[in-house]
């Protein structure tokens, strides 16, 4: 089994207290049908930054990350089946599913 680093973009946040409840309970439901394949369930993320390779930096980028999962997964293609089920695709967001590997 190899980790995959979920990387979320993007999503708009629930406005009233119903559907910030409505937007935890499919989180933890989807968490839930992760099962054991969730590693880390991750955090939202708030201000970004990107540095380029001469030094500048930005504010948020082009497409900035609003948090992130990781998750255990046979192969790339069962990590993106895995990830079709976020709750972030249901506000807009989108998902980018990378594999990692151990450099050291």
């Amino acid at each position: 089994m190899s980790k995959y680093l979920l990387v979320y973009h993007g999503g708009s946040m629930p406005e009233s207290e119903a559907e910030q409840a409505k937007v935890m309970d499919a989180w933890s439901a989807w968490f839930g049908e992760l099962g054991p394949a969730l590693v880390d369930g991750g955090n939202p993320v708030a201000a970004t930054k990107t540095i380029t390779p001469g030094g500048k930096i930005s504010e948020g980028g082009n497409n900035p990350a609003s948090g992130y999962s990781l998750i255990e997964a046979r192969n790339l293609d069962e990590a993106v089946r895995a990830a079709k089920g976020c709750p972030v695709l249901a506000s807009g967001g989108s998902i980018e599913v990378a594999e990692t590997f151990n450099a050291m």
